[in-house]
């Protein structure tokens, strides 16, 4: 057994594999006479169960040899299995015969089909016996979230629990944006994008979902609440803004350092990337509006 997270990862990050092949998915084959042995076994500290891993990474889990076992085995080891990750279909085979369509050509880590993901996919509140403390959790959010809190809180999310968080993917309502944003990740490599345009009928909500070790559910939401687009939230970080309405500043262009005055905070028009929220407008004295991209000093300074 080996870890399939190197693998994956080399998908991510590696261009000349990147230029003739896809990583397409994660198929997990796995034996049902001996599969909860494997399960169980315990591993010197430090050292991680391959069996759960592979469990935890799989987009599809073929559970083979069911004809060697009792309905009740399956049973039991579907809710086991579904416990470390109930986002993977589980299909039961004999002598690992499977349809080709079923495992080729799933397109998992394709940010498009991330799309596709289906509500009732995501709900996860089954009863689910949990493996070694490996599970999966989904969150489903109605509205809108703020784009800098939200890449502040991925950021750090992957930073200080990277290790432990398997697999990682979503839609994301992000307000000030007409496309959805969808992502993968793979432990602390993360892509994501803008891709397709929110339908005028379909509700705006973002839908994610984590695979991992000693996951805080609580946490997890928490956190991801703290980046919803509220009145409230927009105060907040007005609040945290370092010059108030009014100020002389001085701001840096291609020109060098110019005066002018702040004249509104948390600034969007039409030509900015989607989502983008800049913290000032500045009124330069020629007359001319710009805005400040980032609440930084070698961006915008007091005059």
């Amino acid at each position: 057994l080996a870890d399939p997270a190197p693998v994956a990862q080399t998908f991510f990050v590696d261009d000349a594999v990147k230029a003739f092949a896809r990583l397409d998915g994660i198929v997990t084959l796995i034996d049902a006479k001996h599969i909860e042995l494997h399960l169980d076994e315990e591993k010197p500290e430090g050292v991680e169960n391959e069996a759960v891993e592979q469990v935890a990474f799989a987009d599809r889990l073929l559970l083979n040899k069911i004809d060697l076992v009792s309905e009740a085995d399956l049973f039991r080891i579907e809710s086991r299995l579904k416990g470390i990750n109930a986002f993977a279909p589980i299909m039961r085979t004999e002598k690992a015969q499977v349809s080709v369509d079923s495992v080729l050509n799933i397109k998992a880590f394709d940010l498009k089909k991330t799309l596709d993901m289906d509500p009732e996919f995501l709900n996860t509140d089954g009863e689910h016996e949990h493996d070694n403390s490996v599970s999966s959790i989904s969150i489903i959010q109605p509205g809108n979230v703020d784009l800098e809190l939200v890449q502040k809180w991925v950021g750090q999310l992957l930073q200080e629990k990277g290790a432990q968080i398997y697999r990682m993917k979503g839609v994301l309502s992000i307000s000030n944006a007409d496309e959805k944003f969808v992502y993968q990740a793979v432990h602390m490599l993360f892509r994501g994008n803008f891709d397709d345009k929110w339908e005028a009928s379909e509700p705006r909500e973002s839908k994610l979902v984590f695979i991992g070790k000693n996951l805080d559910e609580k946490e997890l939401r928490d956190g991801f609440n703290a980046c919803i687009d509220t009145p409230e939230v927009l105060e907040k970080r007005i609040k945290t803004l370092r010059f108030a309405m009014g100020t002389k500043v001085e701001c840096k262009t291609g020109g060098g350092w110019v005066k002018g005055e702040v004249v509104a905070h948390m600034y969007r028009d039409e030509f900015m990337p989607p989502g983008m929220v800049a913290p000032y407008q500045v009124k330069l004295d020629s007359g001319e509006l710009i805005w400040a991209p980032e609440d930084v000093n070698n961006l915008i300074r007091k005059a």
